[in-house]
């Protein structure tokens, strides 16, 4: 009797062992038939653009009149160069449709796309800044391999995946890992939602894609967690449930209709939630209501927080955007508020976000985190221009956000423009970009060129190491 025991305890403990293994999934032997696959859909992305600076050695500029003017003339005769960076990306039609990054291919004058040994010029049919998605077309009759979107929402924390990419311009790299979180928010855009990876991902595997065992994308590389600027083994991927959206618009339209509710929106604090009387701050809280705006024609107040949108649940404050922007603009949908410590119903009809006057203003411009200077900076837009009675032609980023511990703290302030660094032009997509370069170099200090809430153009040496 005691021997049946022992049996059927050894049976029961075997017996569970080899479940939970089998329910786990076994680990790839190797990767090597799933890349040998996908391999010829990924593509290698060089762009080029024209750089215009002044030949001025000299951190200052003469007043208009000086003799000193004339004499160094020829020390500021304007000069053109071209630069040029590297991305990934990957064909999803036979005919050559590629999806990559939009940082990737922004403020490009040329495109070239490398597919296997071959390259060929490809131009833009639509981008998208704030989910920082774009889509190009290669100019060639070839039939090409494309890859198919698998569901994002069905990948699992622990699943396996691999990413193939073009990082340092090395070309046709494979990495693997795991999907290690789901959902994160890193403040890089409007509609953070990343999935987050342990599989290496370095500067030029931008726009490429991240896929799962069956060699479907379900994720494009956009980001990495990098003090150092190299992989540390966190990267982030916009998952392919929410960009496919976006992808399909760029293709249909040239550009994207996201919905639109009309609210300026703040978060609710633990001290909102109990003057309001809810349980625990979640939600969002209508600041102000744009006028004849949906929300605005369906009686949505300031000081309402929204708890529910089309039947999901709005926890945090992000989590509106990101559903009101995926959702198709007309459609009817149901808001769920709290107001007088009390839940009621709103019924509305979605409006269009490209349609609406703020957007139109540039008043949505996405804000880019700078890490390596911990700043938070925007393209100067046309109403900075009129505000502030500056030149149509300007170009450059507005400073909003300074770090306590930024290098630039107490050299800069918020609002003012940095139209150049080390004398050559920036916007927000060339920024970041331009700063790791010079750092790499080994260069100790950067030369802004900036100008101040005054209007005042001047020069500032700023200290990096």
């Amino acid at each position: 009797m005691n021997n049946l025991k022992k049996i059927f305890t050894y049976f029961l403990f075997f017996y569970f062992i080899f479940n939970i293994e089998g329910k786990a999934g076994k680990v790839p032997d190797s990767f090597a038939d799933l890349a040998e696959k996908l391999m010829p859909s990924v593509v290698n992305i060089a762009t080029t653009q024209t750089i215009k600076t002044t030949g001025n050695q000299f951190p200052f500029q003469f007043p208009p009149g000086s003799p000193f003017e004339e004499m160094f003339k020829d020390f500021q005769r304007p000069t053109e160069r071209k630069a040029s960076s590297l991305g990934s990306g990957f064909i999803i039609n036979k005919s050559g449709i590629v999806v990559t990054n939009n940082h990737v291919i922004a403020d490009a004058e040329d495109i070239l796309v490398k597919v296997d040994s071959k390259e060929y010029k490809a131009k833009v049919i639509g981008s998208d800044p704030y989910m920082d998605l774009a889509v190009l077309k290669i100019d060639s009759t070839n039939g090409f391999t494309p890859v198919s979107f698998g569901d994002s929402n069905k990948a699992r924390v622990g699943d396996w995946v691999i990413a193939i990419g073009n990082p340092f311009g090395l070309g046709g790299t494979v990495t693997s890992g795991i999907i290690s979180a789901r959902n994160r928010d890193i403040n890089l855009t409007r509609y953070d939602d990343f999935i987050q990876t342990d599989a290496p991902i370095n500067q030029g595997n931008s726009g490429g894609p991240l896929f799962n065992m069956d060699g479907d994308v379900i994720g494009i590389n956009t980001a990495i967690f990098s003090p150092s600027g190299g992989s540390s083994g966190i990267g982030f991927a916009i998952p392919s449930s929410a960009a496919s959206k976006v992808i399909d618009q760029l293709i249909k339209y040239g550009e994207t209709r996201r919905g639109w509710l009309g609210v300026r929106i703040q978060e609710v604090t633990k001290e909102i939630a109990e003057v309001e009387g809810l349980k625990e701050p979640k939600g969002a809280l209508v600041a102000s209501v744009s006028e004849g705006s949906p929300a605005d024609k369906a009686g949505l107040k300031a000081g309402d927080i929204i708890l529910e949108f089309d039947g999901k649940e709005i926890n945090t404050m992000r989590r509106l955007p990101k559903e009101v922007g995926n959702t198709e603009v007309g459609k009817q949908v149901i808001i769920k508020v709290w107001r007088n410590k009390k839940k009621i119903s709103k019924k509305l009809t979605l409006g269009r976000l490209e349609s609406s006057k703020e957007f139109k203003q540039g008043s949505k411009k996405p804000e880019i985190k700078i890490d390596t200077l911990k700043i938070k900076i925007r393209d100067v837009n046309d109403e900075d221009i009129q505000k502030r009675s500056l030149s149509k032609k300007l170009k450059g980023v507005v400073v909003v956000e300074i770090a306590n511990d930024s290098p630039l703290a107490r050299l800069l302030n918020l609002n003012d423009i940095i139209l150049e660094v080390q004398k050559r032009p920036v916007t927000s997509s060339s920024f970041d970009r331009l700063v790791k370069e010079i750092i790499k170099k080994g260069e100790k200090t950067l030369l802004l060129t900036i100008i101040d809430s005054n209007n005042r153009r001047r020069y500032l040496g700023v200290k990096i190491n």
